[in-house]
C-alpha cells in the first residue's frame, strides 16, 4: 500500500495508510444472530479433549465467518463444540510501516444455543482473532469460568460448594413478597408502583431480614455491602430481550428492556417510575443529555414486519415521554439495518446504511439528513464532540473507502476529514476526545486490525504498535446487528489526553485466570507500561476519574470482584470498593454484564435477560449494587 508523504505513519506495528477514495457501500454482513441462552445453574464442564479447542466466550461477540447456529427447534451444537477464531497477535509482525496484524476487534459473536447451559461472563464481548492459541475450558479465553484450569477433584468439590452457596443465595433472594409483581398506578403516561419490584437487601450486620435472608451475612471486614439485588419483573418474549443502559441520572438508575423503561433509587433499588411502551425497544445511545433526557428507538409495530424506525424522547428523571416521530427509509438496506443512536449536546444522530439523520433532542426538529454526493455517514460517536464514520461509494465492493469526520452537531457539515487507506473500514471509536479509532480490513481468516490516534484537527497523531504476543479484549459491538452498526459505547477500553488503556485477553496458563492492562502512548503509539491484575483475577478499564484509571476487577471463583484505580504511571491497582467474596457466585452470574461506578457505588447489570420458563424468568437476577 502507498500513502501521500504528508501522512506518513510511525514505523513498525500496524495501521491504515491513506489513499484516494473509491469505495462502495458495504454488503450485508450476514444473517441475524441468534439470541443467547437463558441463564442456568453452574455446571462442571467436561475436560477439553486433545489439544486446546475453541470455546465460546463469556458474552464476547463471535467473529464473522464462523458457522451460524441453526434456528430454534432444530438440533444445535452444545456450547463447548463451537469453533473459535484464534487471537489477533498470534502472528509475527510484518516488516515495513504498516505490518498488518491479523484479527479485528469488536465483531459480533454467535451466542450459545437456546436452552444450553450458559456460562457467566465478564460483560465484555469475547474477541476472537485469527492466529492466537485458544485455551480450553468453560467459556473460552477471556471469560470467567469458575473452574478454569482447576484439577478435576477441585472442580467436583467446587460444584458441590456452589450448590450449597446457591441454595443460600436462593433463600437470601427469594421468598416473602419477592415473587409478586408490583402493583402500579398509571399517571401521566408513567406507571408509579405502590411496591418495589423484587428488590432484596441486607442490613450488613449478619442478622438478615428473616433467617438466612441477608446478602451481607458473610461479609468480611473491609468488604463493601450489597446495597440491593434486583430480579426481573418484566414479562419477556420466549427468547428473552436485550437490556439498554443502565444510565444514572441524579439519584436514579434507569434501564430499558423489551417494552419497558424503569427508574430505580440508587440507594435502595426501589422503583421510582416505570414507563410502558407499546412496542419493542430496538436501539439506545450510550449517553444522555446533561439534563437527563434520552432518545431511544422503538419498533413501529408488534408484528414480525415491524421496522426499527420510531424515535421516542424520554425524561429519565421522571419517566415521562416527549416527542415521538418516525424516520423514513432511504432504501432497502435502511429497512433491514439497525439504527445506531448517539447524543452530542442537544443533538441525537440516527446512523443507517444509506444515510443518516439528526434531530434536536429538546423539540424533535430535524437538523440535517442525507447528504448529496457519494459519501454518507453511516454511524456516529457522541459526547463532547460529534464524530462520524462515513462510507464513500465507488466501484469496488471489495475495496471500500471510509472516512473519519468531526461534524457540526447543528448543521452536520464536516469540520475536517481523515481518509484511511482504501480497504480499511471504521470499526469503533474507542474515544472521542482524544480521538482513537479502531479499523479493520478484509474478511474472515485474513482480517486485519489497526488503531489510530488523531489530533484535534483530524491529522494523524500516532499508530498504536503492540508488542508481539499481546492479545486484547474489548467489549464492543451489537451481537444482533444485521446491517449497519454502532461505533459508539465501547467497554473495556479507556483513554486520557495522552494514553490509551486496554485489557489483554485472559492468561489461563496458571491455576486461575488473570490478565494485564497495557498503556499505550497516543503520541508515539508505543507501549508505556503493563500492570498485572490482582492475584487470580482479571480486570478491565472502565473510565478515567481524577486523573486515574478506574478498573472493573472481575469476580472469580469464590472471590468477589470490585472497583480499583490505577495511576497514570502504572503500578499495582488500588482497590476502591471490594465486593464480598460471599456473594461472588451471584456477581459472576450476570450475562454480558454492564458495569457503572458512580458516587462510591458499583452497579452490575445484566446485558440480556432470558429464561426457559416464566418462573425462572421472574427469578433471574438483573442488577446488583454495592457500596460502603
Amino acid at each position: 500500500m502507498t500513502q501521500p508523504p504528508s501522512q506518513q505513519p510511525p514505523q513498525g506495528g500496524f495501521g491504515a495508510p491513506q489513499e484516494p477514495p473509491h469505495g462502495v457501500p458495504q454488503p450485508p454482513q450476514g444473517p441475524p444472530q441468534s439470541p443467547p441462552p437463558p441463564a442456568q445453574p453452574p455446571q462442571a464442564p467436561a475436560a477439553p479433549p486433545g489439544p486446546p479447542s475453541a470455546q465460546p466466550g463469556y458474552g464476547y461477540p463471535q467473529q464473522p465467518g464462523q458457522p451460524q447456529q441453526p434456528p430454534y427447534g432444530q438440533p444445535q451444537p452444545g456450547p463447548y463444540d463451537q469453533p473459535q477464531q484464534p487471537g489477533p497477535y498470534g502472528q509475527p509482525q510484518q516488516p515495513g510501516p504498516y505490518a498488518q496484524q491479523p484479527g479485528p476487534y469488536g465483531q459480533p459473536q454467535q451466542p450459545g444455543p437456546y436452552g444450553q447451559p450458559q456460562q457467566p461472563g465478564y460483560g465484555y464481548p469475547q474477541q476472537q482473532y485469527p492466529g492466537a492459541p485458544v485455551a480450553g475450558g468453560p467459556g473460552g479465553p477471556g471469560g470467567r469460568g469458575p473452574f478454569k484450569g482447576k484439577p478435576l477433584a477441585i472442580i467436583c468439590a467446587s460444584v458441590a460448594a456452589l450448590l450449597v452457596v446457591g441454595g443460600g443465595v436462593y433463600l437470601a433472594t427469594s421468598g416473602g413478597d419477592d415473587d409478586k409483581k408490583p402493583v402500579a398506578e398509571k399517571s401521566d403516561g408513567v406507571q408509579k408502583p405502590s411496591s418495589s419490584p423484587s428488590v432484596d437487601e441486607g442490613d450488613g450486620n449478619g442478622t438478615g431480614r428473616e433467617g438466612d435472608d441477608d446478602l451481607n451475612g458473610g461479609r468480611k471486614q473491609g468488604e463493601a455491602k450489597v446495597l440491593w439485588l434486583q430480579k426481573n419483573d418484566v414479562d419477556l418474549p420466549r427468547n428473552g430481550a436485550d437490556v439498554y443502559g443502565p444510565w444514572i441520572v441524579g439519584d436514579t438508575v434507569v434501564k430499558g428492556m423489551y417494552r419497558t423503561v424503569s427508574g430505580f433509587s440508587v440507594a435502595d433499588g426501589k422503583q421510582k417510575w416505570t414507563l410502558k411502551l407499546g412496542t419493542d425497544i430496538c436501539s439506545a445511545p450510550a449517553q444522555t443529555t446533561t439534563d437527563g433526557k434520552i432518545v431511544i428507538a422503538v419498533k413501529n409495530g408488534t408484528t414480525s414486519k415491524a421496522d426499527c424506525s420510531d424515535l421516542q424522547l424520554i425524561d429519565l428523571n421522571t419517566g415521562k415521554t416527549g416527542w415521538k416521530k418516525s424516520i423514513k427509509s432511504s432504501g432497502l438496506f435502511d429497512m433491514l439495518s439497525d439504527i445506531a443512536l448517539a447524543i452530542s449536546g442537544d443533538t441525537v444522530t440516527v446512523g443507517r446504511t444509506n444515510g443518516s439523520n439528526a434531530f434536536r433532542v429538546s423539540d424533535g426538529k430535524e437538523l440535517f439528513g442525507k447528504r448529496d454526493g457519494n459519501c454518507q455517514p453511516f454511524s456516529f460517536a457522541g459526547g463532547t464532540k460529534l464524530i462520524a464514520a462515513t462510507n464513500c461509494r465507488t466501484g469496488d465492493v471489495e475495496n471500500p473507502q471510509h472516512e473519519v469526520e468531526e461534524v457540526d452537531p447543528v448543521t452536520g457539515k464536516p469540520k475536517w476529514t481523515y481518509k484511511p487507506a482504501r480497504g480499511w473500514e471504521i470499526d469503533r471509536f474507542y474515544s472521542v476526545s482524544p480521538l482513537v479509532v479502531s479499523l479493520t480490513k478484509g474478511r474472515g481468516e485474513s482480517k486485519k486490525w489497526s488503531i489510530l490516534a488523531l489530533k484535534e484537527n483530524g491529522s494523524l497523531r500516532s499508530q498504536v504498535i503492540s508488542e508481539e504476543g499481546d492479545k486484547f479484549a474489548t467489549g464492543c459491538g451489537n451481537a444482533f446487528a444485521i446491517f449497519g452498526k454502532s461505533v459508539d459505547g465501547c467497554a473495556g477500553v479507556a483513554a486520557d489526553a495522552n494514553t490509551l488503556y486496554m485489557a489483554t485477553q485472559d492468561d489461563t496458563s496458571g491455576s486461575a485466570r488473570t490478565n494485564k492492562v497495557v498503556a499505550f502512548s497516543l503520541n508515539t503509539g508505543k507501549t508505556k507500561w503493563k500492570a498485572n491484575a490482582p492475584a487470580e483475577q482479571t480486570m478491565r478499564p472502565l473510565r478515567m476519574e481524577g486523573g486515574d484509571l478506574l478498573l472493573r476487577v472481575d469476580a472469580g471463583y469464590s472471590k468477589g470482584g470490585g472497583i480499583a484505580s490505577l495511576a497514570q504511571t502504572g503500578g499495582t491497582p488500588r482497590m476502591l470498593l471490594k465486593h464480598p467474596d460471599s456473594t461472588s457466585a451471584i456477581e459472576s452470574s450476570f450475562y454480558n454484564e454492564k458495569v457503572l461506578y458512580e458516587g462510591g457505588r458499583s452497579f452490575i447489570a445484566s446485558g440480556r435477560v432470558s429464561a426457559s420458563n416464566d418462573k425462572e424468568e421472574l427469578e433471574t437476577k438483573t442488577m446488583m449494587v454495592f457500596g460502603k
